[in-house]
């Protein structure tokens, strides 16, 4: 027969004999719950009254008790305690250790450095005192002058700010100080939005596409604009980031991408505002095209570059990525089109998708979340004409409903840019999709604001979340150089002999530890404070893990030009003095009979005379023996080996100089 049971954790199905004993129920419904005491559990056939330990039934069949087919029973219990259980049962400890883990994730996530600075601060906005309200003296306060909080609705509407910051929202949902954020037992205040159909359903029966009711369905969805963003500012480190990254558009006409290098820090504009700082773009393998590009995702180096980054002076991480859409003027090709405007879109159908995807792919942890991860800081940056024809950049995120749309396999893209379309249900066993009801909300002609079903398709608009970005006043970037960048295959080559070929002429061999910050040390370290250099180290085998990590915290070292000892750091380590060996194979000799002894204190003046002033000594003294009658007078050609007779300066064969 059916035996029903309702509890705190839902409604439950069992099938069981009716001469089964009571003790096979209790086993069954204990199943269903995660920390119930099972000598405090009760059953009774009303909601309210008439509850009796099970404990006191044993032995006595369903039949027996008056449960019949299809009965509903009421089954309630306490919560086992944590103590308890470890006093009374030595091994209960490690086993409800995991499941506790498991249970409050939240808590022993490791959150991003910025977010722990704002949970450790006030985040009220101050305000000076007013010189028309305040009657108090100075060391009082009253409602004009008292500091506002960070969501102050008048505050971000008198400063044009759109969306609260993260911890801003999060101060919204559980101010500080607020029994959600004291209680160490209360729930955190995000839940991750999911659209997909719970599998299994609580209620038991068959999962969907063979069924589905209203407690595994996800309810309806209305889009509405996201009222906070994860990051407020992308800031560009320096100028020239985004100069080198325009050249192989400037050189070839097709579409580049990249990946943001950088980290986060406070942003002060916005109240408990976080900005992303770029320090460097990397550019995965692609196919670049006219009016798009080619990408392969996962990308090969992905791990090592993400690893690589973490050990900078200032850790970075990948923090989003930016591509360009820049079409010439047919009629003047020194302007771009302006493409993206209000009349047609801001970032098409498919790019707000891979956006979604992305961010999915990169959650941000966190300690207000249930699951220990919430949405995502990954910005979208693109590179696009403006209205007068030049060049700027847009910076986006999507919302969280478009990430869980994405995740649901709701939506895709369509023709139309600025139109996403909601893909159609479907009841195949392998590839099921339940599509709940999605309105939006806009405003009509009468400027009335109307529900519509966003079936087939809704304006792109509904997902995305506007970023401000801008570059400092005063720059100081944590790499001065990129001579060469990755993955330009025909514009740009990274190679070990150009590497040793630079080494050699930077006369890097001939640097001592601990001789002071000569310019020759200066252009070594502005040539080695390169993310791209670094980056290519990597794939060379000449550098170890270790060496690696030193490198790349001396080039991104903000002390690099000042304090010496940060390239002796370099210098000393067994993967440079593997560079320098190759370095001197790879490096020209001077001639025998050019290059003069150097003895004593005359080898460091020798350093200082060009190899051309030796080459002309050279000439003039083999001209001299020849033209003095005491030699042979026969000269051999370094370059075709003929031997010459005449006094001249030329070869007779190959004509180059003797």
């Amino acid at each position: 027969m059916l035996v029903r049971i309702r509890s705190k954790d839902g409604n439950f199905r069992f099938e069981l004999a009716p001469s089964a004993d009571i003790s096979e129920l209790v086993a069954k419904t204990l199943e269903t719950t995660t920390d119930a005491d099972p000598h405090s559990l009760t059953i009774s056939n009303q909601p309210r009254g008439n509850e009796v330990l099970i404990s006191t039934l044993k032995g006595r069949s369903l039949e027996s008790l008056g449960i019949k087919h299809g009965d509903l029973m009421f089954v309630s219990y306490k919560v086992q305690a944590a103590p308890a259980a470890s006093a009374s049962h030595p091994g209960a400890e490690t086993s409800s250790a995991p499941a506790d883990a498991t249970k409050r994730l939240w808590e022993s996530v490791l959150e991003d450095p910025v977010d722990t600075y704002w949970r450790s601060q006030d985040g009220k906005i101050p305000r000076g005192r007013d010189s028309r309200f305040c009657k108090h003296g100075l060391n009082a306060m009253c409602d004009y002058c008292m500091p506002l909080e960070p969501y102050d609705t008048g505050y971000h509407t008198e400063h044009n700010i759109k969306h609260l910051s993260y911890h801003a929202y999060l101060r919204k949902l559980a101010p500080k100080g607020s029994a959600a954020t004291t209680s160490s037992s209360a729930l955190p205040p995000l839940e991750p939005a999911n659209y997909k159909v719970k599998v299994p359903c609580p209620s038991g029966h068959p999962s969907w596409p063979k069924g589905i009711c209203t407690a595994c369905q996800p309810s309806a969805i209305t889009l509405q604009s996201q009222p906070f963003r994860m990051v407020d500012h992308l800031e560009i480190a320096s100028p020239d980031i985004i100069q080198r990254f325009l050249e192989a558009w400037r050189q070839t006409g097709l579409q580049r991408f990249g990946w943001l290098i950088g980290h986060y820090e406070p942003y002060n504009e916005v109240p408990m505002g976080v900005k992303a700082i770029v320090e460097a773009i990397h550019e995965p393998p692609q196919e670049g095209e006219l009016d798009g590009l080619s990408l392969g995702l996962p990308w090969e180096d992905e791990p090592r570059i993400k690893e690589l980054a973490k050990h900078a002076s200032t850790p970075l991480q990948i923090v989003g990525y930016i591509f360009t859409d820049l079409v010439p003027e047919p009629e003047d090709r020194t302007k771009t089109m302006y493409r993206r405007h209000p009349q047609s879109f801001y970032l098409s159908s498919l790019e707000a998708i891979f956006a979604a995807h992305v961010q999915l792919q990169n959650p941000t942890t966190s300690k207000s979340s249930t699951t220990g991860q919430f949405n995502s800081r990954m910005v979208t940056a693109v590179l696009t004409g403006t209205e007068e024809g030049g060049v700027d950049i847009a910076a986006y995120q999507v919302s969280e409903q478009a990430c869980a749309m994405i995740e649901a396999d709701m939506i895709e893209a369509s023709v139309d840019p600025g139109i996403v379309r909601v893909k159609e249900e479907d009841r195949t066993e392998d590839s099921a999709r339940y599509i709940p009801d999605v309105f939006f909300r806009y405003k009509n002609e009468y400027g009335l604001e109307v529900k519509k079903s966003a079936k087939p398709s809704f304006p792109v608009e509904y997902l995305l979340v506007n970023v401000s970005h801008g570059f400092p006043q005063d720059p100081k970037p944590l790499f001065h150089s990129a001579t060469t960048i990755e993955n330009r295959p025909g514009l740009e080559e990274h190679s070990t002999e150009k590497l040793l070929k630079e080494l050699a002429r930077l006369q890097a061999p001939s640097l001592i530890p601990s001789e002071g910050m000569t310019q020759k040390r200066r252009d070594l370290a502005n040539w080695l404070s390169d993310w791209h250099l670094i980056s290519f180290l990597g794939t060379t085998q000449l550098v170890s893990q270790d060496d690696m990590q030193t490198f790349l915290r001396a080039a991104s070292s903000p002390d690099l030009f000042d304090d010496a000892s940060v390239l002796d750091s370099v210098i000393t380590t067994e993967s440079w003095q593997t560079l320098m060996t190759f370095t001197r194979e790879m490096a020209p000799t001077r001639p025998s009979t050019s290059a003069p002894a150097s003895q004593g204190p005359v080898a460091s003046m020798d350093e200082d005379i060009p190899p051309e002033l030796y080459e002309q000594f050279a000439r003039e003294a083999a001209g001299g023996a020849g033209g003095g009658g005491g030699g042979s007078g026969l000269r051999i050609c370094p370059h075709c080996t003929f031997e010459n007779t005449h006094s001249g300066t030329d070869c007779e064969i190959c004509g180059l100089p003797l």
